[in-house]
């Protein structure tokens, strides 16, 4: 039983106690439970910006890349069938991580590749030579510092759409369609900086 469904059993084990004690009317029984709260809502990056991303990247057979809030997978499913890369998607939403893992089964990829649902605010990404992001502005500053304290020096850091804030601002942008693809490496300046 995964964590969802073991909160929903226990949501609905508590409401029908609740129910059956006379604390709550039976008609809440009925309402559904929702998935936790993404801070990011889900829209898919378009196939041409996921490969001027790895490319902006120079992702390759050594890479490790990491996409935190993944939807479907296709970034990291890109990674692996065009580049031979290693890669873990992750994201809130564990329907997204279900398509995804079916996703990469079709593009067979499914031993190149893992998709976790947990929280990119709680994931150790120390492994990743190459982090992708398709988030939203405040998300990334407040995943910046977790970035600069958990890559290594030459980690890539890819970006659609969204900035890092001017405390690091891109070393390249490029644009696919109107669409804006930012760029940085980990230095050993924001190693530093993570630790003050």
């Amino acid at each position: 039983m995964n964590t969802l469904t073991r909160r929903r059993a226990l949501v609905t084990l508590g409401a029908a106690s609740a129910a059956g004690a006379g604390l709550l009317p039976l008609n809440l029984l009925a309402q559904p439970v929702t998935a936790p709260a993404l801070d990011v809502p889900y829209v898919p990056t378009p196939q041409d910006v996921v490969e001027r991303m790895l490319q902006m990247a120079k992702v390759g057979k050594t890479d490790v890349l990491f996409d935190l809030g993944c939807g479907d997978g296709r970034i990291v499913i890109t990674a692996a069938k065009q580049h031979g890369a290693r890669g873990t998607g992750i994201d809130l939403d564990p329907e997204r991580i279900g398509e995804a893992r079916k996703n990469a089964e079709q593009a067979g990829v499914a031993s190149r590749v893992n998709f976790e649902v947990a929280d990119l605010f709680e994931t150790d990404v120390s492994a990743a030579s190459v982090v992708t992001l398709y988030l939203l502005p405040n998300v990334n500053t407040r995943l910046r510092p977790r970035l600069w304290k958990q890559l290594k020096v030459g980690s890539r850091v890819v970006s659609h759409a969204f900035d890092m804030g001017p405390e690091w601002p891109p070393e390249r942008t490029d644009q696919v369609d109107g669409r804006t693809i930012y760029y940085w490496t980990i230095k050993e300046a924001h190693k530093k900086a993570a630790k003050a």
